[in-house]
Formats: C-alpha cells, structure tokens, sequence
C-alpha cells in the first residue's frame, strides 16, 4: 500500500515513547492513519496538529499492516488554537469527524466542506462567518453516514411549504398549519439549516440544538459519547461570545 495526498489532520495520539498514530481526512481515499516515527518530538508536533492541512505519504507493505506515514506541512493553523473560540471549534470539529468517519471509505463532500469550514474560521476567528456553516456540516456529517434528517417535506401533510418544525423522533419537517397544537413536542427548525443564507443567532442556536440532539443520538455513542464534551465547550463558548 502506498498512498501519497492532501489530508487534513484530525487527531495525533501518543504511541510507544517517541512515535505517534495520526489520522488525516483526505479527499479521496477517507480518513487514513498512520504511525509518525518521531511524532512526539519537537519538530513534528506542530505539524500534526489537529486541523493542519498536509501532505502525506503512507506506505505499508500489506493492507493489514499499519502505514508509515510522513508528514509534510502545507498549512499550519497553530495560531488559532491559542485563541479560546477557535481552538474549541477546532477541536470539535476534528474530533467528531476522526470519531464519527471510517477508515477508508471517501467522503469528498465532508472533505470539501471541512477545508472550507477551517477556512473560515481561519478568516473570521470571532464566530459570526463559521457558526451557521457549522451546523450545517453537522447536518451533512449526518446524511453521509446514512442518517440524514428530512427538511424539505412536511412528514404529516407532504406540503414542501411553510417548514416550521422538526419531530425530535423521527428528524422529519413538520409545517406551520401541521404543528398547531403540538409546538412544544416539536423543534424549531430555522431556515438557514435547510435552504442555506443569512441566520442570527437565535437561529443558530436552534440549528445547533438540532444536529447536537441527532449527533448524540446516532453517532456520538458508546465510546465516542464522551466526544461530545468538546461539544458543549464550543457551544458554552459561543453563547459567551454573544452574550
């Protein structure tokens, strides 16, 4: 096996006493790891920090085996992980895409979206220009893994107008007329989660209650729950931020 690619690292794990397990998001061939001699020394950490972007080269001689993998940085975002916003949203972002993805199985959108997400946080640190993208990539993360949420359609009416809710059960849209009497079993569902554009923060915060209850649900379980503490990091920061 030999694979050479720009990836986006995800997570870098010590292993044994000088060396380190990285696993990086390519565009085309899915998450890949990879053992880093020396990947715990002074010249490769900074390299391997979650949500750089580089070029790696794997080589294994069987798929069995797990590649060597070297590391060469393309671009470094070791500024932002000094600033507290950020960093949460780095570390977020990184460790529910290294949990939730399969080794091996490509996913080009995710990679699209995910290099564009870290672009803007990249531009815009305070927030305002990444939040909404956030959720949205939340959203997508989850119909590529096969548990997509139906916003176009009212589940009880089939009228593709006037969405106003989301059923916490099953993640299907519910319409305006449909939810009368039922408003408080449903979820808000903002606008700009289904059909792009503009949101405030209110609607934010709506988008993010609603891929954060279907990521726990379906995704982030077992041994992955406790992922979701970088989760509530980021979302106790973000209403400070706005506070």
């Amino acid at each position: 096996m030999r694979l050479s690619a720009t990836a986006i690292v995800l997570s870098s794990r010590a292993h044994g006493e000088h060396g380190a397990i990285v696993r990086a998001l390519t565009a085309d061939d899915g998450v890949q790891a990879g053992y880093v001699r020396g990947g715990r020394s002074r010249g490769l950490r900074p390299i391997l920090q979650p949500a750089n972007i580089i070029i790696g080269e794997w080589r294994a001689r069987t798929d069995a085996q797990l590649p060597a993998l070297t590391a060469e940085m393309v671009r470094s975002r070791a500024p932002l992980h000094g600033e507290p916003l950020p960093a949460a949203a780095l570390e977020w972002l990184t460790a529910l895409t290294a949990a939730a993805l399969p080794e091996g199985h490509p996913y080009p959108r995710l990679y699209q979206a995910l290099s564009g997400l870290l672009d803007a946080i990249d531009a815009a640190p305070a927030a305002r220009g990444w939040a909404g993208p956030l959720a949205r990539y939340e959203l997508l993360l989850l119909s590529e893994l096969g548990f997509g949420l139906d916003l176009q359609r009212c589940v009880v009416t089939g009228a593709v107008e006037n969405i106003g809710y989301i059923s916490p059960k099953t993640g299907g849209a519910v319409s305006r007329p449909a939810a009368i009497g039922y408003e408080d079993r449903l979820l808000p569902l903002p606008a700009f989660l289904s059909a792009g554009g503009e949101a405030d923060w209110a609607d934010i915060f709506a988008g993010l209650a609603i891929t954060g209850r279907f990521l726990a649900r379906s995704i982030m379980v077992d041994r992955h729950a406790e992922t979701l503490a970088a989760r509530e990091r980021l979302i106790d920061r973000l209403h400070r931020a706005v506070a």
